[in-house]
């Protein structure tokens, strides 16, 4: 029980840091509180909402991996490395790959509900 109180404590340690030091991170909290709402105006489906409010967390999973990427890239040089920009590029396709998912995914529900709803 203590390890994993140990590994909550971690946890919030972590989202408040990059809640504090990263500006896209802060978007995304922003984001999510809009977001998960919405879901739930949009649809009465289970599955649905799950897809809706579970590609935001995705966005912000991918987005807090980028960030620890780039800080310990940071931390190993701030020299100019290719390895290191290629590394650097990889995380931001992440992020990027789960916002086009996440556009996706709420396209394709906010269309179910407002253009193809049947008489």
């Amino acid at each position: 029980m203590k390890r994993l109180w140990r590994a909550t404590i971690n946890s919030w340690n972590g989202l408040v840091a990059a809640a504090r030091s990263e500006q896209a991170f802060r978007q995304e909290l922003v984001l999510a509180a809009i977001a998960i709402p919405l879901a739930f105006w949009l649809t009465d489906d289970f599955a649905r909402r799950f897809a809706l409010v579970g590609t935001i967390v995705l966005i912000m999973i991918a987005e807090l991996l980028n960030t620890a990427i780039e800080k310990l890239s940071d931390r190993v040089t701030m020299e100019h490395d290719g390895t290191i920009r290629r590394v650097k590029d990889m995380g931001s396709t992440a992020v990027g790959l789960a916002l086009l998912l996440a556009a996706g995914v709420w396209l394709w529900v906010i269309a179910e509900r407002f253009l193809l709803q049947r008489p």
